[in-house]
């Protein structure tokens, strides 16, 4: 046999091992990807006024309205883009439209649905559906929750669109695979070791119903978060989302919640600012969608869990540091970014770094600021953001974009001088960080020049 001969015959063996591997995996998947629970599944209680008020109250805890709403659409009827790294996908419509929604759902669907990621013909949900999160809710929760959106929510006429990713990646049989590595089992929250019934409470809102993990941890290489319940040091230690960093909420002094009160942070899940930062970004939906309609007693547990986190290792203490406010009061501005900072920014977040309290955030101390990746910064400098209106603080203000009035390199410079005056000792941000940053927006723009 020639070796022209034996290389086609190794390649055909190849194309056809290949292909049988192929469809054993994906035979696989339609055989064992159904996941359990029972789609027949009936609720189990009559579906009466006071479970759906009850689950109303649900849908703030699990912030329901905040994804499948799309900006200028009707609640809860999908089209919203949620970015990822391989391309967008859009939230559903999940009002009770029989033919474009989830009015067709038995309890059975619905839970599954919820709590595994599984569509009623056996399709896995991309994980930006936090079902990993969701497997923790409750049976009463969960009810509850199928009542409002059976009889409390409107229904609405609306196409769901189809993802934004190209081919094979948007093949959804794989996804089962993902499901059974990393997605758990219906399980409840376990209590904690010191039997603290107010931590456990918030221990299940945040792990389970407010889903805090899916922004506020990272993610690892199948886009998986790293973890899903307090054990270890990589729960909620911040992760990235929308091109924003969602801050760390573990104990740590410097980029966490470490100097925060359980005052504060009921504070800011209520009225989305406290003395150390205001919401922006995703997190001001959550706060508008979600928290700021929340019991007084469910925040206050949320936050009791939250300072129960111990901080990362390598954390240390914020300390305020005058040197550059003297200079600044006195006119020197020296220092690389400071004129960029006195022209642009001083006027809201004064030259003490201290800002206006309820008003303009402190960059002095901030975590956000001291954060390793300054992508949130970068986004607020070049986009703006509005710190939302809220039951409890009805007044909202504004930043301006400055993505018109500042260059790569200016932008760079003035953050750079934030994140190393007044006692703030983060990495210096680079002009390329900023452009690469500046292009992925929509619409994206370009740099002005110096």
């Amino acid at each position: 046999m020639t070796k022209k001969k034996l290389a086609l015959r190794v390649i055909s063996a190849l194309v056809v091992l290949g292909v049988v591997g192929y469809l054993a995996v994906y035979l696989a998947t339609v055989l064992f990807g159904g996941g359990g629970g029972d789609r027949t599944a009936a609720l189990p209680q009559p579906l009466d006024q006071q479970l759906v008020q009850r689950g109303a109250y649900v849908a703030f805890e699990g912030d329901c309205a905040a994804c499948p709403t799309a900006p200028g659409g009707k609640p809860f009827a999908g089209g919203l883009p949620l970015a990822t790294p391989i391309g967008a996908v859009y939230s559903s419509n999940i009002t009770p439209d029989k033919e474009t929604g989830i009015g067709n759902y038995t309890f059975g669907d619905f839970e599954r649905a919820v709590r595994r990621g599984i569509t009623p013909r056996d399709h896995t949900l991309y994980p930006a559906m936090p079902y990993p999160s969701y497997a923790r809710i409750s049976d009463q929760d969960l009810q509850a929750l199928y009542a409002f959106f059976m009889k409390g929510v409107q229904p609405l006429d609306q196409k769901n669109r189809q993802p934004g990713i190209p081919w094979p990646l948007s093949m959804r049989w794989p996804l089962t695979y993902w499901r059974w590595i990393y997605a758990p089992a219906v399980q409840p929250v376990v209590p904690l070791a010191d039997a603290d019934p107010v931590a456990d409470r918030g221990a299940y809102l945040v792990e389970g119903l407010e889903h805090c993990g899916s922004c506020h941890t990272p993610r690892g290489i199948g886009l998986q978060e790293k973890a899903l319940t307090p054990q270890g040091d990589q729960y909620l230690a911040g992760g990235v989302i929308d091109n924003y960093i969602a801050s760390d909420l573990r104990g740590d002094n410097w980029a966490g919640l470490g100097a925060w009160t359980e005052d504060d942070i009921v504070r800011f899940l209520k009225s989305g600012r406290s003395d150390h930062t205001a919401a922006f970004g995703g997190m001001s939906d959550v706060v508008f969608d979600s928290t700021q309609h929340m019991t007084d007693a469910d925040l206050k547990a949320i936050a009791h869990f939250l300072k129960k986190l111990p901080p990362s290792a390598g954390d240390h203490t914020f300390t305020y540091d005058q040197t550059v406010a003297t200079a600044l009061y006195h006119g020197d501005v020296s220092k690389t970014g400071a004129l960029e900072y006195v022209n642009n920014c001083s006027a809201c977040h004064l030259t003490s770094g201290k800002g206006y309290v309820d008003t303009f955030p402190a960059l002095a101390g901030n975590p956000v600021v001291n954060a390793a990746d300054p992508s949130s910064l970068i986004h607020i400098v070049l986009k703006g953001g509005t710190i939302p209106s809220t039951k409890a603080e009805p007044t909202h203000f504004s930043m301006p974009p400055f993505e018109a009035r500042l260059s790569d390199q200016q932008v760079a410079d003035v953050l750079s001088f934030i994140r190393s005056s007044w006692g703030n000792n983060a990495p210096a941000v680079e002009a390329a960080q900023v452009a690469k940053l500046r292009a992925t927006l929509d619409p994206p723009t370009v740099a002005k020049s110096p």
